[in-house]
């Protein structure tokens, strides 16, 4: 009986849970896209989140990038590279804090061409 009741509030709370974490939206460049240059990269969550740590990274290691949104929570997030990025495959990778105290992370891809 008490099995019973603790799966079924389990169950009845997993909506809640899921609702409770910021989720990224929209990327810029789009997830999977194929853009011919990258002058900002960009994530808009549907809840403010504070953004930690962030790397773009390429085949030929890591790409300096510039933040320009700090660390206050926020619903979007900016950042630039530092120099024209070279035709290739590139992985966004960040790393955050939503409002509710919940570490949070993900990532998007794109590749740039000529």
């Amino acid at each position: 009986m008490i099995k019973q009741t603790l799966i079924g509030l389990v169950v009845a709370m997993t909506p809640m849970l899921a609702a409770a974490h910021s989720k990224s939206e929209e990327t810029t460049p789009a997830d999977g896209a194929t853009v011919p240059d990258v002058p900002e990269l960009s994530m808009r969550f549907d809840d403010p989140m504070r953004i930690i740590s962030v790397t773009l990274t390429s085949p030929d290691g890591n790409v300096k990038i510039e933040r320009e949104t700090g660390m206050d929570p926020t619903t979007e997030f900016r950042a630039m590279p530092l120099e024209e990025l070279a035709p290739g495959s590139y992985r966004f990778d960040w790393r955050g804090m939503a409002l509710d105290g919940h570490p949070m992370q993900g990532s998007f891809s794109f590749t740039v061409v000529q």
